[in-house]
Parts: structure tokens; sequence; C-alpha cells
């Protein structure tokens, strides 16, 4: 009850945070449902259909990532000592943001519920052409399988949101240094404020789960279906286990490596003799590789694919995604907008947090227009980053497939 009256009075940007995670929820829960039609319609094929909700993995991150950016940016806005008086510490705001959070994917599935109903004409209005193949329809549903899957997102997202902003207590050596902090509250949710550094020392690591990847995506070889060419997502037949290996451990090398390479990023800008412009730039990518370096790797790893599908298939284009399929395609989309959003998110979020710093800067004499050169700065780094990265990454994660 409290988390329905917290999010009926939220301002305007807290509410189109959790429509965009509703609206994500949505998405995921209509491909996990459509995956449970195309079974119901083709019991022969089990296989097929546990592959392609296998595939449904990747837009559940992405929503549970993004509805993760937007609690935390939730939980981190406004004064809580409202809600400190009326006996909500830090483990349980973090629960309250987590049933804000199954609130706004509830809310999703069940749209996403409606819509798919609609579609397969079982509203009494005439099921959309080609719903029989793609969303089983005309083919009855089980109810506990349609319930399991809707809870799917809200469940993750929740325990994901929970997980995220556990409080955590203190180093013991700054357990006792002013933070600023409420003093009934010595806990950390969230983040530790306290590590410094630690994204260099996850470098190597990234390095090293980028390198095996792409050593066993290259073992693996180029396969696909007896047709020929590149296996898709939406035709799994064909595509060898050790390839899917290979590019999750890509992806996840790329997102353990991407705050090294922003804190690395932030201390070349600021090396040397700086002016005001390359030592702010710097200083501020340091201190926010942990926070944005992760939806970043994220980033990085969905433009890899993007890069690596245009190879692949020929770019993008209405014979891609008639040769993809509409519900490929859409999960492609969804993945790519909520990794977007997430971003823009957490750098808004970074944005809020460095108020008390920008307004100290400002009350010394620093110029408005100095900063805002200082954030096209860092953004600009960032994009030099990415971009090189990506393309390097995708172009060798392809070589083995185009052979």
């Amino acid at each position: 009850m409290l988390a329905l009256r917290l999010a009926r009075g939220a301002r305007p940007a807290v509410q189109a945070r959790r429509l965009a995670v509703a609206a994500a929820s949505a998405g995921t829960g209509f491909l996990l449902l459509s995956s449970l039609g195309q079974a119901a319609a083709l019991p022969a094929g089990a296989g097929s259909s546990a592959v392609r909700l296998l595939w449904c993995a990747l837009p559940l991150a992405a929503s549970v990532q993004l509805a993760v950016a937007a609690a935390r940016a939730d939980h981190g806005a406004g004064p809580r000592q409202n809600l400190y008086a009326a006996g909500f510490g830090p483990a349980r705001l973090a629960l309250l943001a987590a049933a804000s959070t199954v609130l706004s994917c509830l809310l999703g599935g069940v749209a996403a519920a409606l819509v798919f109903l609609l579609l397969r004409g079982d509203l009494g209005i005439p099921s959309v052409p080609g719903a029989e193949q793609a969303l089983g329809a005309g083919v009855p549903l089980p109810f506990p399988a349609v319930l399991t899957l809707l809870a799917v997102v809200p469940a993750a997202a929740g325990a994901a949101t929970a997980l995220a902003l556990r409080p955590r207590p203190a180093p013991a050596e700054h357990r006792h240094r002013d933070t600023g902090h409420d003093p009934a509250v010595p806990w950390c949710a969230g983040r530790d404020p306290y590590a410094q550094g630690t994204a260099l020392r996850e470098l190597p690591w990234g390095i090293a789960l980028l390198t095996a990847g792409l050593a066993l995506g290259s073992y693996a070889g180029p396969a696909g279906p007896p047709g020929g060419g590149p296996p898709l997502p939406g035709r799994p037949d064909g595509i060898p286990p050790g390839a899917v290996a290979g590019w999750a451990l890509v992806a996840v090398g790329l997102v353990t490596a991407l705050p090294g390479l922003t804190q690395l990023a932030g201390r070349l800008l600021a090396a040397g003799r700086p002016g005001a412009l390359r030592l702010l730039a710097g200083r501020f990518l340091q201190a926010e590789a942990e926070r944005i370096g992760r939806p970043l790797g994220v980033l990085c790893a969905v433009a890899t694919g993007v890069l690596a599908a245009d190879r692949l298939y020929g770019g993008p284009g209405p014979a891609a995604v008639a040769s993809f399929g509409p519900l490929l395609a859409l999960g492609a989309a969804l993945v790519v907008a909520c990794v977007a959003l997430t971003v823009v998110i957490t750098a808004l979020e970074s944005r809020a947090e460095r108020a008390d710093t920008t307004e100290a800067l400002r009350h010394a004499g620093t110029p408005a227009a100095l900063l805002r050169r200082a954030a096209v700065l860092r953004a600009v780094v960032m994009a030099a980053v990415v971009a090189p990265v990506s393309w390097a990454v995708a172009t060798l994660a392809t070589l083995p497939l185009l052979s």
C-alpha cells in the first residue's frame, strides 16, 4: 500500500522511469508468451521451442537492468528523513523499492497478456494474419504456464532490485568518517562510496574473459542451418554450444572491462599538466567509472551484437527484418531500447549526485560554459572508447563465421 501511495505522488520524472520499466516488462512478457504459443502450436519441435525461450533471456536481462537502474535513481532521489522517522531504515527502503519495481513490472505483464490475447483472437476479435504460427492462435494455452511466464519478469526485477539496493557496511577504516548521511543510518545502500581503483583491478579479468570468448568462438568454427549461412536466433538449428558460450564470455568480458577502461580514460585525460577543462572531465570520469562503466559495458556488448549482425546479414532494412522475423526484431529493438535508457538514467543519476560539487564549483567562480564543455568532453571520450572497442570485437567475433 505504501508503494502505491508513493507511486501515485511521485514526480513526473519518476513516473516516466516507471512507465519505461512497465513497457520493457510488457515487451519481455509478450516474447515469453509468444514462445509458449509457438511451443503449444508445434509440440513436436520441443527443442526449438526451448531454444526460443532461452533467447528470451537477453531481453529479460536488459529489462531487469533497466528496472534496477530506475529503482536506484528513485531510491537516491530526495530526502528520506520522513521515511527514517516512520521506521524505514536502509533495509526496508530497499524492500520498498523492490515492491515498487514489482508493481511496475506487473502492470507491464498485464498489458502484455492483453495484447497477446488480442492478437491471438481470444478476446472475440479475429486474430491477425500469421498469428497461428507466431503466437499459436487457435491452440489453448495452459493457464499455469501463462501465469508462470508472466511472473518471471516481476520476480527477477524485484529480486535484482533488492539485491542491488541492499545495505552494505562501510569498511572499518571509514566506518567513523562523516559521510553526510543520517547518523542513525551507518550503512551504504546500493553502492560502496569508498571503493576506489577497483575498476582498474577488474580490467585484466575483463580482457581475459574477452580473449577467452573470442578464442572459444573461433574454435567452435562456422556453423549454420543445412541451407548455409550463419545461424539466426529465430532459427535455432545448427548453433554450436561453443559459439553461444563464446558470445556470452565476450559480453561478460566487455561488461567487466569497461569500468576499468573508463577510469583509465579519465586518468589519461587528466595526465600531464591539464587545463581546467581536461582536469574536470578526467576527474569526473575517474569518480564515475564504477557507476557508468557497467551500463556502458552492456551498451558496448549490444553495439557489438548490432555490428556483428550487420556484417553477417547485410545491414538493417525490410529484407533483414523479414529474414529475422517480427519477434526477433522486437526482441532486438527491446534490448537496444532498454540498454540505451539504462545509460541515460545512470548518467542523469550521476549528474544529480554531482549537484553539490557542481554548485560548489560555481560558487568558486567556475563558468557554467566550462562545466558544459567538460560534460561534452566526457561524452566524446567515452564514445571514442566504446565505438572502436565494439567495432574491433565485432570484427574478431565474426571472422570465424565469415570464413
